[in-house]
C-alpha cells in the first residue's frame, strides 16, 4: 500500500481551513509589518529630510521638500486594499472637502494645476496617514519611538550647540540647497535660532516639544527606558530651550509640565515618580548652569523673551493676540472671503513660488485659520476648522479619561497635539510633518 500523500479531494477541510487561516494570518502580519516600516521611514525623513536639503543632496532641495509623500501615499494605498484603513466621519468629510476643493481650486480659483495638488496632498494625504498610524500603531509601537526620540535628542543637542556658536557661513549653518547664507533665524545678542537638522528653526521647537512628551513620560514609567538615555535626554531637553532662543519652545515645555502635574494630581500614587522628575530636573539644570555654554545661552534666551515682551505684550502677545484673537479673527474675516476661495494651495510657500516667484510673501495669511478660509472660501475652509475643532475635542475628552487608569500616555501627547490640531501650521511642510505625526500617535496610544 502506498503511503502518499492522499489525494486534495480527500484530505481533511479542517486541515485546508487552518492553512488558509495560516496563510491570512502571514499576509496581515507582512502587511502591517510594511505599514510600521513606512511610519517609521515618514518618521526618519521628517527629522533628517532637512538634513538632505541642505548639507547631503542640496542639489534635490526641491524634490526633497515632498520626498515623505510618496511613502504616505503607498502606505494609504497598501491600507486601503487590505482594509487597514477605516473610515471615520473626520476622514470623510476631509476627503470631500479636499476633492471638492480641489476642483474649485481650477475652475473658479487661481487654476494652476501644481499649485492645487501641493495644496491637495495635505488633505487627502497627511491627513488620511494621521488615522493610517492610529489604526497600525499599537502602544509598544509607540515606546519604541519614544526612546528613539530620546536617543536622537542627544547628537540633535551637540549639532545646535555648533550651530548657535558657529557663524551663519559655517557648514553646519547652510540654508537649504547649500545656501552659504546660512539657515539660521535671528535670536538675540548676535546669536541666532539654530534650525537643527531642519530646513528652517521651527524644525527644532516641533522637535523637542515631541521629546518632551517622552522625557516626562519616561520619568513617570521608567522601567520602560534606560535611565542613563532618559538623564541624557533630560539635560538635552532643558539645554535645548535657551540654545533654541524659542519662546514657543519654552511654553510648549511649561504645558507639557502642567498636563503631567495635572495627571498626577488625579492620581496620587505617582506623586512619588513626579518628584523624583522634578528632583532630576533641578540636579539637570544645576549641572548646565555651571558651564559657560549654557550661560551665555541663557543670557540671549532671556535678550529674547525681555525683548519680544516688549515688543509683542508679553504672555498676552504670545497666547492672546497669535491664538485666540487669530482663531477669532479668521472666523469674521470668514465671511468677507468668496465662497469657494482663491484655490488650494495659494496659501503656502511653494505656491507662492509657482504663481507670483517668490516665497516671502503670504499671498493669503499668515494664520492658519485664515489660510484655510482663504484658500477653501468660508463653506470648505470652515468645514475643515470644524473638523479639526471636534477631533481636537475628542482627543482631550478620551485622553483625560485613560488619566484615572494610569494610562498618562494620551494626556502627555495631548499636550503637544491638541494645539498642532487645532491650529498647527499646514502650510508648512515640517510643520505639516509633525502635526500628522504626533496627532497619529495620540489617535494609537487612544486605540490602544
Amino acid at each position: 500500500m502506498s503511503l502518499a500523500s492522499p489525494p486534495l479531494s480527500l484530505r481533511s477541510p479542517l486541515l485546508s481551513a487552518r492553512s488558509t487561516n495560516q496563510s491570512g494570518i502571514q499576509r496581515t502580519d507582512l502587511t502591517t509589518r510594511r505599514l510600521k516600516q513606512a511610519i517609521w521611514t515618514y518618521f526618519i525623513l521628517l527629522i533628517f529630510e532637512g538634513a538632505l536639503r541642505k548639507w547631503f543632496l542640496p542639489s534635490l532641495a526641491t524634490p526633497l521638500l515632498i520626498v515623505r509623500e510618496p511613502i504616505a501615499l503607498w502606505a494609504i494605498g497598501l491600507a486601503m486594499s487590505h482594509n487597514r484603513l477605516k473610515a471615520n466621519g473626520y476622514l470623510t468629510g476631509m476627503i470631500w472637502i479636499g476633492v471638492i476643493g480641489m476642483l474649485t481650486a481650477l475652475t473658479i480659483g487661481h487654476g494652476n494645476l501644481l499649485v492645487t495638488l501641493y495644496g491637495a496632498r495635505i488633505l487627502l494625504i497627511h491627513f488620511p496617514f494621521m488615522f493610517l498610524i492610529a489604526n497600525v500603531f499599537g502602544q509598544e509601537d509607540i515606546v519604541k519611538l519614544g526612546k528613539v526620540t530620546l536617543l536622537i535628542t542627544i547628537p540633535m543637542t551637540v549639532l545646535i550647540t555648533m550651530q548657535f556658536y558657529s557663524p551663519q557661513s559655517a557648514w553646519v549653518n547652510l540654508g537649504v540647497a547649500g545656501d552659504k547664507a546660512g539657515a539660521g533665524f535671528d535670536g538675540a545678542l548676535g546669536y541666532y535660532r539654530p534650525p537643527a537638522t531642519f530646513s528652517f528653526t521651527n524644525g527644532t521647537s516641533l522637535f523637542y516639544s515631541l521629546a518632551a512628551c517622552f522625557v516626562f513620560y519616561f520619568w513617570l514609567y521608567q522601567k520602560e527606558v534606560n535611565r542613563l538615555i532618559l538623564i541624557g535626554s533630560t539635560l538635552c531637553l532643558i539645554a535645548a530651550i535657551p540654545l533654541s532662543i524659542s519662546r514657543a519652545l519654552f511654553l510648549q515645555v511649561g504645558v507639557t509640565a502642567l498636563f503631567t502635574f495635572l495627571a498626577v494630581g488625579r492620581n496620587p500614587k505617582y506623586i512619588g515618580r513626579l518628584l523624583l522628575a522634578i528632583i532630576g530636573f533641578i540636579i539637570a539644570l544645576a549641572l548646565l548652569n555651571q558651564t559657560d555654554l549654557f550661560k551665555i545661552s541663557i543670557e540671549a534666551f532671556t535678550a529674547r523673551f525681555e525683548g519680544a515682551n516688549d515688543a509683542g505684550g508679553g504672555f498676552k502677545g504670545a497666547i492672546v493676540d497669535r491664538f485666540i484673537d487669530g482663531l477669532v479673527n479668521s472666523l469674521f474675516a470668514a465671511s468677507d472671503q468668496s465662497l469657494f476661495g482663491y484655490g488650494l494651495g495659494m496659501g503656502t510657500n511653494v505656491g507662492a513660488q509657482l504663481l507670483v516667484g517668490t516665497r516671502s510673501v503670504f499671498l493669503i495669511s499668515e494664520g492658519e485659520w485664515g489660510r484655510l478660509t482663504g484658500e477653501l472660501g468660508s463653506l470648505l475652509g470652515i468645514g475643515v476648522i470644524f473638523i479639526r475643532i471636534s477631533l481636537a475635542a475628542k482627543c482631550t475628552s478620551s485622553s483625560y479619561k485613560r488619566i484615572q487608569s494610569g494610562d498618562f500616555l494620551p494626556w502627555i501627547l495631548l499636550s503637544n497635539g491638541l494645539l498642532l490640531l487645532l491650529q498647527g501650521g499646514w502650510a508648512q511642510p515640517t510643520s505639516l510633518g509633525f502635526c500628522t505625526l504626533v496627532s497619529g500617535l495620540l489617535l494609537a496610544s487612544l486605540r490602544a
